[in-house]
């Protein structure tokens, strides 16, 4: 005798509720890091578009980060923790791999006992984790996720390797997302993903020194020819087309690969006045971190404003790529 399996109720999807973001207080500047190695401020705008980072404390843990940007975008939605029922940190520096991060940071916000797991797509860690997250809401299994990108790459660093120590640093960025009640409220668009498992190699962690290391005109040239075409598909599965687009938000990986991909984007129709996320100048690459981190930043500048259109790009090591379209709360 066969017995019909109940599902929960699915909705028409989910929408963003609310943004928030935490970095450690050191700021270190080109400057500071040219003591170091052999490099310039003027060498490093050029190369990469970085004028400082924030690096955390040796003791700080990439949990802590992670609980305060968590807690300020609960805040932002107007939600308490144990509104919460879902957990998703995306983080690729964790420094072991059990426990995992998820299950702290929700009990140091006071989330009780939520569904609660890491993923790790790299760079493009925050889109996965909001992908998840909207089909978790639309079939029912969760109601409200909180979305972490959070990142402590200084840990993962060599810092007599100018190649990498100027590029990365660390900070959390985070976003709560509940359901859609109807398809009008529907405020995130389908992910469009995939990776490269053949280029794997190109940002890794070196066995021998247990640092990032990374090829980095390898990575520019695939970034600046894939990631568009990654962009104008997922602009195309919202049923939108790029003029629609208010704000660009791509990985801040390196400003010549953002304003490259902003330069395919227009030509594919985006409005000259789309707005563009730089926030790599003055907070570095915090791979997972730097779309909601970027997000939060352009907000408090006024350059976010309730109901605009986003589009969010991460990519990097895997190498992994994933794109969607949100409304901003």
């Amino acid at each position: 005798m066969s017995r019909a399996i109940r599902l929960a109720q699915a909705v028409p999807g989910a929408r963003v509720l609310g943004w928030g973001s935490s970095q450690p207080d050191k700021i270190v500047t080109n400057d500071d890091l040219a003591q170091r190695v052999d490099t310039s401020d003027e060498w490093i705008r050029d190369r990469v578009g970085i004028q400082s980072r924030r690096i955390a404390e040796p003791e700080t843990l990439l949990v802590e980060i992670a609980a305060d940007a968590g807690s300020k975008a609960i805040a932002d939605a107007g939600l308490s923790p144990t509104d919460v029922d879902t957990v998703i940190v995306a983080s690729c520096t964790m420094p072991n791999p059990i426990p995992n991060a998820a299950a702290q940071v929700a009990t140091r916000i006071g989330v009780q006992a939520p569904g609660a797991f890491d993923l790790n797509a790299a760079c493009a860690g925050f889109s996965y984790g909001v992908g998840a997250a909207a089909d978790l809401i639309r079939a029912g299994s969760a109601k409200h996720v909180l979305v972490i990108g959070a990142e402590k790459l200084s840990d993962w660093l060599d810092w007599d390797d100018r190649s990498t120590c100027i590029i990365f640093a660390d900070g959390a960025g985070a976003a709560v997302l509940g359901p859609a009640g109807t398809p009008d409220e529907v405020g995130v668009g389908p992910l469009t993903w995939g990776s490269d498992g053949e280029a794997h190699e190109a940002i890794r962690i070196e066995p021998e020194s247990n640092s990032i290391r990374q090829e980095g005109q390898q990575v520019f040239r695939w970034a600046t020819t894939k990631i568009a075409p990654v962009a104008l598909r997922a602009i195309e599965l919202a049923g939108l087309t790029p003029a629609d687009i208010d704000v660009f938000v791509p990985h801040q990986a390196n400003l010549r690969i953002i304003e490259a991909v902003a330069k395919r984007l227009h030509k594919a129709g985006a409005r000259e006045d789309m707005r563009i996320a730089k926030d790599i100048v003055h907070s570095g690459n915090t791979s997972s971190a730097s779309i909601p981190l970027a997000i939060d930043h352009m907000r408090a500048a006024g350059e976010i404003s309730r109901g605009d259109v986003l589009l969010l790009v991460g990519f990097g090591a895997g190498l992994s790529y994933a794109a969607q379209v949100v409304v901003t709360p």
